[in-house]
């Protein structure tokens, strides 16, 4: 909404009744807001002050999922490459077979990612940060010790009845599972993304063929990167 009293006011008005029809409590405590960065700090205030919502939204997430994708896309997404971490470095401590590790690696370490995925084309440098935390766990390499490679790492991810171990190479699983989302966008028109995306970025209603716009969500940005994968 446009920043002034007029719309806050509004807005809350319009959280009131909901609360009063549902017998729900929005709770002010957890909600943030998000400005751009030219509104007047005065209006910011005042603004604030109505919606009585303090906390700015810079680094929030929702259902998992950054809130806002800045320029410095690698800082959004770190948090996966951490998590990968810590679940490897557990894994650590107890003595498994080459066959032991490949269970945790392809249903677990693999799978941390895969929400975020599905939303988002992830950037070169965070797949490769949990590729190389996978790949050291899967050879072996320790705080102390780093031990051969033996293949790399491309040559795992192919299929085992083609030679390889069939792990996922993050970046292409990043794209197919984008292209998912194409496929949803193109069979299911009806639905309020399809309705709102369609609306913006591809009026002539032919996604196929839609092109980069200036200013388009990252959201967007990751489908369109998807689209050569999907054809």
């Amino acid at each position: 909404m446009k920043v002034s009293r007029r719309n806050a006011k509004c807005l809350k008005g319009i959280l009131t009744k909901y609360c009063d029809s549902s017998g729900q409590k929005i709770s002010e405590g957890k909600s943030s807001i998000f400005f751009w960065g030219n509104t007047d700090i005065e209006e910011k205030i005042v603004v604030c002050n109505i919606l009585n919502i303090m906390i700015e939204s810079i680094f929030d997430k929702y259902l998992g999922l950054p809130a806002l994708v800045g320029v410095d896309r690698t800082d959004c997404f770190w948090h996966l490459v951490d998590q990968v971490r810590a679940r490897i470095s557990g894994w650590k401590e107890k003595l498994l077979s080459t066959g032991g590790k490949e269970i945790p690696i392809k249903s677990i370490a693999q799978a941390i990612p895969v929400f975020v995925m599905m939303v988002f084309r992830l950037p070169n440098k965070i797949y490769k940060r949990m590729t190389d935390a996978i790949s050291q766990y899967w050879w072996g390499d320790g705080k102390e010790q780093k031990r051969i490679q033996w293949q790399q790492w491309w040559k795992l991810c192919i299929p085992k009845n083609k030679g390889g171990m069939g792990f996922h190479d993050l970046q292409s699983f990043n794209l197919s599972l984008l292209a998912k989302q194409v496929w949803r966008l193109m069979f299911e028109p009806k639905s309020l993304c399809a309705r709102v995306l369609h609306a913006k970025y591809y009026p002539d209603g032919n996604l196929l063929n839609a092109k980069p716009k200036q200013g388009s969500s990252y959201t967007w940005q990751s489908v369109l990167a998807s689209l050569e994968c999907f054809k």
